[in-house]
This record gives structure tokens, C-alpha cells and sequence, in this order.
């Protein structure tokens, strides 16, 4: 397994890369959900975390703006 060559530049850049540090934080939010109290209704989180997923993934296999292939 090899990084690509401008991997600095994709992981600034790329909305797969951006989408995927949401779902992390989603995903941490839900684990501090119960010290949240009644904030949030509980699965939402996971929801919102499991679109950005699903986004991440689109974003992956989509070309994007400023993101030239090698």
C-alpha cells in the first residue's frame, strides 16, 4: 500500500476527507450523548453521522473541483 504522491494536498482539500472527520465527530458526539442530557434526541447523531458517511463515500468516487488526477 502506497500514499498518492500529493497526499498533503488531498487531505486538505478533499471533501471525502472532510466529510469523513464529520462523521468522527458525530460519532464521538453520540458517545457523549448521555452526558448531554435530553439535548439531542437520541439517534440523531448516528443519522447525521451516517450521511456524512454516505457523502464521504460519494465524495470519494466523484471528481472534484481542483483535484486533478495523475
Amino acid at each position: 500500500m502506497n500514499l498518492v504522491s500529493d497526499w498533503r494536498r488531498v487531505l486538505q482539500r478533499a471533501w471525502s476527507i472532510r466529510l469523513i472527520a464529520l462523521a468522527a465527530l458525530l460519532s464521538g458526539a453520540e458517545v457523549a450523548l448521555p452526558f448531554l442530557g435530553d439535548f439531542i434526541a437520541p439517534g440523531r447523531l448516528a443519522a447525521l453521522s451516517a450521511l456524512a458517511t454516505a457523502g464521504a463515500f460519494v465524495g470519494r468516487i466523484l471528481a472534484q473541483k481542483d483535484m486533478d488526477d495523475e
